[in-house]
């Protein structure tokens, strides 16, 4: 589990002996990553399980490589959004990330060679794009917006 913070990290959580006293789950912090200059606003593990990606206030998206011993590597910094950049979501099947933004904007990010790169750029809200939600396949998503609408997308289609 990834848990976002004001002090421009991400603290890094894994599954601890279970309390037999309170019964549930307990969780210890394992890591932390860092590198944001602002605080995290979202972080979002691949479907894959093989990337974290954290956003943040300071225009960033940053990849993380994740690791067992949660020792994780960023792998990519990500910074074509020209405002904050508010909430992530994989695409559920395939290691593809989408980023909204407070500059109006969706950005879908992929692998390219060794590195990430924006393949795409959403445009059609008026405001900032709080967060999107795909369907359970992948096949379309939802965005939701200050300028009070609600778009659908299908992947690499304009917006409906």
């Amino acid at each position: 589990m990834a848990v976002t913070s004001f002090d421009a990290t991400t603290s890094l959580w894994r599954e601890a002996a279970p309390d037999d006293e309170r019964g549930g789950l307990n969780f210890e912090c394992a890591g932390m990553v860092s590198g944001h200059e602002n605080e995290v606003k979202c972080a979002a593990f691949s479907p894959s399980g093989d990337y974290l990606a954290t956003c943040s206030r300071d225009k960033s998206v940053w990849i993380f490589e994740t690791d067992k011993s949660f020792e994780y590597e960023c792998v990519s910094l990500l910074q074509s959004h020209t405002q904050d950049v508010k909430f992530l979501r994989w695409h559920p099947s395939q290691d593809v990330l989408f980023s909204c933004s407070y500059d109006d904007s969706v950005k879908v990010w992929a692998p390219d060679g060794d590195d990430w790169s924006c393949k795409e750029t959403l445009v059609g809200h008026e405001s900032t794009v709080w967060c999107l939600s795909f369907d359970p396949v992948g096949a379309r998503f939802a965005t939701c917006s200050d300028d009070r609408t609600l778009r659908v997308w299908a992947p690499g289609a304009a917006a409906k």
